[in-house]
């Protein structure tokens, strides 16, 4: 509880899923450990899932607007340019076996399908909460565009739409947590 208070003082918590933060760590047998409410990104990779050396060219964890994601790729110089979705994901520390299968139980029943207890140990059980929404879609090379601007406008509908449906599977969540 201690690092999500610092990490909140120091903004660096997505402003959306802090209300869901809220409750998981209000219930007795869960804390939360880290977490991410889902974002669509443009990303410039100087070799492909070299993250280390990587540079965000633009970041949102809200709908994105299709002179957002242009802005951004009109910052790309070298290395490999990519667009990307990623869905939410939460690491929730459990009590217990049988708490931390009841809230596995409730996130795959809502949706999140690539949710799995992470860690078992003396120390603590982990559950991780993840979902299926998923893109990475290459873009250029070393300031080249690949795609026309039709196809970025496509494929940034796309990701406003994974992107609406994980967040409405957040609220989903937060929404049945009483039960557990």
């Amino acid at each position: 509880m201690e690092g999500l208070r610092k990490a909140l003082a120091e903004d660096k918590v997505d402003h959306d899923i802090i209300p869901l933060l809220e409750k998981i760590n209000a219930l007795p047998n869960y804390s939360t450990t880290s977490s991410c409410s889902g974002r669509i990104s443009v990303m410039e990779m100087p070799d492909f899932g070299d993250k280390v050396n990587s540079v965000w060219l633009g970041k949102w964890h809200r709908e994105v607007s299709v002179e957002e994601v242009l802005e951004a790729i009109g910052r790309h110089e070298k290395g490999q340019l990519w667009f990307l979705v990623r869905s939410p994901i939460l690491h929730v520390a459990a009590r217990t076996m049988e708490d931390a299968v009841k809230l596995l139980n409730l996130a795959i029943g809502l949706g999140f399908k690539y949710s799995n207890i992470k860690s078992v140990s003396h120390r603590k059980l982990l559950v991780e909460i993840r979902s299926t929404e998923r893109m990475d879609v290459p873009l250029g090379e070393n300031g080249e565009l690949w795609v026309s601007e039709d196809y970025i406008e496509r494929i940034v509908g796309l990701a406003n739409d994974q992107l609406r449906r994980f967040k409405g599977k957040l609220k989903r969540l937060e929404g049945k947590l009483k039960g557990i």
